[in-house]
């Protein structure tokens, strides 16, 4: 039952496409930002891309370049996304805060922009989930899209996706 009294019945909202292509924009989203995090650690890690090799083992560096190489490459492939976005973000927040925050406050005064990007866009990616086109999907882990949440009350057979919530099997436009 659509209960948005300007729209036609059958009519599509803008909202509802929006909200029909929110997985894939999350995906789009989760491959970028996981790739540019990954050409991060391979230019430190073996000099491609214009990037300075970092020494084997020295601390912080060449484990962030692991972590970066690593991590980036599992949120590309979607696999598991939300672990390796939760330690991508605690690494990019710890290289802010120990190698930026102290020169000044503000990323944009301490050259920090990067690491805070990289790290508010995984910290992001934690609580979505890894949208469409993500391996995870195909295993069937817990979560999928991040787009359907259970609300409390499931026992009676509520639950919402995309703004468009479904109770007791009545579709309600939220």
């Amino acid at each position: 039952m659509n209960t948005d009294p300007t729209l036609k019945s059958g009519a599509i909202s803008l909202a509802d496409r929006l909200g029909q292509a929110q997985p894939y924009a999350l995906g789009l989203f989760r491959i970028v930002v996981g790739l540019l995090f990954a050409c991060h650690g391979a230019a430190s890690l073996f000099g491609v891309l214009g990037g300075n090799t970092v020494p084997a083992g020295t601390w912080p560096g060449w484990y962030a370049a692991v972590i970066q190489l690593v991590a980036g490459g599992l949120v590309l492939a979607g696999l598991g996304t939300r672990s390796a976005a939760f330690l991508a973000s605690g690494s990019m927040a710890y290289a802010y805060f120990t190698v930026h925050q102290p020169e000044s406050l503000f990323p944009m005064q301490n050259g920090g922009e990067t690491p805070a990007l990289f790290c508010w866009s995984f910290a992001l990616l934690v609580f979505t989930g890894p949208g469409a086109l993500a391996v995870d999907r195909l295993f069937g882990t817990r979560g999928g899209t991040g787009t359907a949440t259970r609300r409390q009350g499931g026992d009676h057979g509520d639950h919402e996706t995309h703004g468009v919530r479904e109770v007791r099997g009545e579709r309600v436009t939220a």
